[in-house]
């Protein structure tokens, strides 16, 4: 049995959605970042790094549990382990893994950026560096656009790459990004957020401030 160690952040939705994909079976540990559990001993055990998500599959490798605490190497595996959502052409591989990587680090990082300055603004405290952050934000959001000119996603089919990107453009508003400048990006939101499983994921752990 997998265990997901999550909340439903923009990170944590990436490794709950994609366990809604496959079908894989697992339990969920809500993890209260609010109470810092994600840094308690028992965690940094589990996760040197003290974040989420984490899971720990029982049934890993030859029968071994194996733990996976990168939203990205999550991905990986569990695309391997359930056959689904990376393809087996190598070429084709190559592409999911260009926009894994650049979803991983540049997506990631330059929403967290933003979400970070822009929490700060809010709360009266200083934001030097929003507007630094908010320009890289819309320079990837502009190759995202280009990338999605001609292509429903990212890779050429529905992959972990868009997996990955998808959480974090989700929440677009809140990075005060104008979606009408990125056309593409907006029609594969709403195609992605259409998907079944992606609903679902995007509640695990069950959140109520609509976030």
């Amino acid at each position: 049995m997998i265990t997901l160690y999550s909340k439903a952040t923009s990170n944590g939705r990436k490794a709950s959605i994609m366990l809604e994909e496959t079908g894989l079976p697992y339990t969920v540990h809500p993890m209260a970042l609010e109470k810092k559990e994600q840094k308690k001993d028992w965690y940094l055990a589990i996760n040197p790094n003290g974040r989420i998500p984490c899971i720990v599959d029982d049934e890993g490798p030859n029968g071994q549990k194996v733990t996976l605490f990168e939203s990205g190497a999550i991905l990986m595996y569990l695309a391997e382990k359930s056959g689904k959502l990376v393809p087996e052409d190598p070429v084709a591989r190559c592409e999911v893994l260009n926009w894994l990587f650049f979803a991983s680090g540049h997506v990631t990082h330059t929403g967290m950026g933003v979400h970070w300055q822009v929490r700060c603004r809010d709360n009266g405290e200083d934001h030097p560096h929003l507007g630094v952050w908010q320009e890289e934000n819309n320079r990837v959001y502009g190759i995202l656009d280009k990338t999605l000119s001609g292509r429903d996603y990212l890779a050429g089919e529905y992959s972990i790459a868009d997996i990955s990107a998808y959480p974090w453009i989700y929440r677009w508003q809140m990075q005060e990004i104008d979606l009408g400048k990125y056309p593409n990006v907006k029609t594969w939101l709403q195609r992605i957020g259409n998907r079944p499983a992606v609903q679902r994921g995007l509640n695990i752990p069950p959140r109520d401030d609509g976030l």
